[in-house]
């Protein structure tokens, strides 16, 4: 990382990653490759990364919040169930060899994959939300476990956390993007902690890409999506796919 171009290079994907990780999902898997083919070992990379979303994430949720959009207290009990998962998670990330870490982030990427070509068609119209009682309990045990799974490695999470919100609790996508962003946000606050502590935070790196993933984020936040972009998806897949066998196949470190 010592050439200025790197930096350039970090805010503009750290801005399309914030406005997909915001409106959607699945951000991860195109700077956590981006990260290291700049260098940074996996484990740093996937610490490094929880620094431009905490700040992504905060932005994101103040953007919604300025639009009126909140889904406090709901928010918070997800937050506070996939917070105490993702310690668990970010403590074997931590401790991970870089060659396991790539093999399993090159087979995350086309699970991911299959998910985005796969998934159910989301509609828009507004249905009755389902956050109390059973639902409520429902939605707290399944969001500690995507917690050790954001905590983990945390790429394309997003998807399923939405897709899951829609169907179970019956939310509209921007209520369940609302509801994404300060989840995400509370449980990487605490992973971020634990890389900190093992030193697997490069702080100049995480800082400019947060530059352009806050920026992305408020911009995604204040436009009213009900969808992914079409052409962004695509272009995602592509790179995942090239990124996921370059991880399997090639020493990246």
């Amino acid at each position: 990382m010592e050439e200025w171009y790197h930096y350039v290079l970090l805010i503009t994907v750290g801005f399309i990653v914030g406005f997909i990780n915001t409106v959607a999902g699945g951000g991860s898997l195109l700077i956590l490759p981006v990260l290291i083919f700049l260098g940074l070992p996996p484990s740093v990379a996937n610490g490094t990364n929880r620094v431009a979303i905490v700040i992504q994430t905060a932005i994101a949720t103040a953007g919604f919040k300025s639009k009126k959009v909140s889904t406090y207290p709901f928010s918070l009990y997800l937050g506070i169930s996939a917070l105490i998962g993702s310690i668990i998670g970010a403590n074997i990330a931590v401790d991970i060899k870089g060659e396991t870490f790539n093999k399993i982030l090159a087979i995350i990427m086309f699970l991911v994959i299959l998910i985005i070509i796969f998934k159910p068609k989301i509609r828009s119209e507004d249905f009755l939300e389902r956050t109390k009682g059973k639902y409520l309990w429902i939605n707290v045990v399944a969001f500690f476990f995507f917690g050790i799974y954001g905590g983990f490695i945390n790429a394309g999470l997003g998807f399923v956390m939405i897709i899951f919100l829609h169907y179970v609790s019956q939310m509209t996508l921007v209520r369940a993007n609302a509801t994404k962003v300060a989840v995400v946000f509370l449980y990487t606050a605490s992973a971020l902690v634990v890389f900190i502590l093992n030193d697997k935070v490069n702080w100049a790196v995480g800082l400019v890409l947060a530059i352009g993933n806050g920026s992305g984020a408020w911009l995604a936040s204040r436009v009213s999506v009900k969808k992914g972009d079409g052409f962004i998806m695509t272009f995602i897949v592509i790179m995942v796919i090239i990124m996921a066998i370059k991880l399997w196949f090639f020493d990246l470190n």
